[in-house]
């Protein structure tokens, strides 16, 4: 695949560039806005990879602009990880996802290979699971009308767990996907924050919970209210 990487962090591009590079992608890699306009309207990529604070024109200006053209490839937004403004705008105006930064490296591979798999504009800003509410953008859980609070790696797991919800997910999918390292057999980095998060959710006529399957990982269920 041929990607766009639109970032003007020089440290930080060179770093994704060489790190999709070894991945198995052909990357362009321009550092301000007008220019990753120009080489976006090109027709040449499968995916855009858009840092939002850009010199020249931000990244929301070159997302509207490319939407405003009917340019429908995929875009992912790489935002600061307090940004919630901005990635209500990205979304609003077309943004497929988006990363906060400082991001593992892993995990911008695993969401290039989802929106690569997807026809653009597939965003699900709000996912549900049984009495569970998670809003991705606003960075909110809620159960009901309450609102439960949790920290970033928490929220992670959880959405991790939402999105494959009834399915079974091992010990090392999760440490993979949350902490973006290759998983070591003696951590029990997972079984603690599984904990906490159970604390967290579980509750009095809770329709959903975190189930454990013996030597083999966990399933997020729901249960039927009826």
């Amino acid at each position: 695949m041929r990607l766009l990487l639109v970032e003007d962090d020089k440290s930080l591009g060179g770093f994704v560039r060489q790190g999709l590079r070894e991945a198995g992608h052909e990357v362009d890699w321009e550092t301000d806005g007008q220019t990753g306009l120009r080489e976006a309207l090109t027709g040449r990529h499968d995916l855009f990879i858009l840092d939002v604070m850009l010199p020249g024109m931000d990244g929301l200006e070159v997302l509207a602009e490319l939407r405003q053209r009917e340019v429908r490839t995929p875009v992912l937004l790489l935002t600061a990880l307090d940004a919630v403004d901005d990635r209500v705008r990205g979304l609003d105006q077309g943004a497929d996802d988006y990363l906060t930064k400082p991001f593992v490296f892993s995990e911008l591979l695993a969401r290039i290979r989802a929106l690569l798999r997807r026809p653009p504009l597939d965003v699900e800003p709000v996912l549900r699971v049984g009495d569970l509410e998670l809003d991705i953008v606003r960075h909110e859980v809620r159960r009901d009308e309450r609102r439960i609070e949790l920290s970033r790696r928490e929220f992670s797991l959880l959405e991790f767990f939402m999105r494959n919800a009834g399915q079974l997910l091992t010990r090392s999918q999760l440490a993979e996907r949350v902490w973006g390292f290759d998983f070591f057999h003696d951590s029990n980095v997972v079984e603690v924050y599984v904990g906490y998060l159970r604390r967290k959710l579980d509750g009095p006529g809770s329709l959903t919970r975190i189930r454990t399957v013996r030597g083999m990982g966990y399933i997020l269920d729901a249960d039927d209210p009826a």
